[in-house]
């Protein structure tokens, strides 16, 4: 993969898995909130603004990303992104990480690593 391509696949990483977590903060709505009110309060949510202003960033940049790598290759390094969020969710929401989800993580990091930069 070039160089380019590279540190356009590493800057959608970073933007992908920042609007993911985004969503998810924002998405912290008090459990007695239903409904409606649910909304309301994720609507007024600085974190969800940002996750959407994240994701229209990361759009020209997966798309600058992909017109310098092939379709199969591209799509398969953005999976990788699953392993970054997945890391996140640990640190910032202590969401649980069981072995079935390590295992899962590690084949996934392989497998990019081998079609990303393999021969």
């Amino acid at each position: 993969m070039s160089p380019i391509a590279t540190l356009l696949w590493t800057c959608n990483l970073f933007i992908d898995t920042f609007g993911q977590l985004s969503f998810k903060a924002a998405a912290q709505a008090p459990d007695e909130m239903e409904g409606l009110a649910r909304w309301r309060f994720m609507i007024a949510n600085y974190w969800l603004w940002l996750g959407i202003g994240t994701y229209i960033i990361e759009f020209f940049v997966y798309l600058g990303f992909m017109s310098n790598v092939p379709l199969s290759q591209g799509v398969l390094m953005g999976s990788v992104n699953i392993v970054a969020v997945m890391l996140g969710g640990r640190l910032f929401f202590d969401e649980k990480l069981t072995v079935n989800r390590i295992i899962a993580t590690c084949l996934i990091a392989t497998g990019v690593t081998l079609v990303g930069w393999g021969r």
